[in-house]
């Protein structure tokens, strides 16, 4: 379970901000993880469950939101959103996608005390 290793990431990236901006305790997290991410959102909320016990995440709340996957079609010149990698254009029908959004997991908001 790779979502294991990234909370363990998230969880150093919380520690070193708590060190340069001087809090102690994280409230509330929002991550954004794209539908191209390859990242299984309840098994990231289970593995931060379990890697923020007796750390300054301990009891924060993890709101997640999954950002569309944006494709390129080189045949039909659009910007589209599909449902997966595997998918053909919606417009044109067109095989020659190139991926342009949706494949990042983000820090996106940070609530302290």
């Amino acid at each position: 379970m790779h979502e294991l290793s990234l909370c363990e990431r998230l969880l150093d990236l919380l520690q070193e901000e708590s060190r340069r901006h001087a809090f102690r305790r994280v409230i509330r997290i929002r991550l954004a993880v794209g539908q191209f991410a390859c990242v299984d959102p309840d098994a990231l909320r289970f593995a931060f469950d379990v890697i923020r016990r007796d750390t300054l995440a301990d009891g924060a709340a993890v709101d997640i939101i999954q950002p569309p996957g944006l494709v390129w079609c080189d045949d039909c010149a659009c910007e589209r959103e599909v449902p997966s990698r595997l998918a053909s254009c919606p417009t044109c029908g067109g095989q020659r996608l190139s991926p342009r959004g949706g494949a990042d997991l983000t820090l996106v908001e940070l609530e302290v005390a």
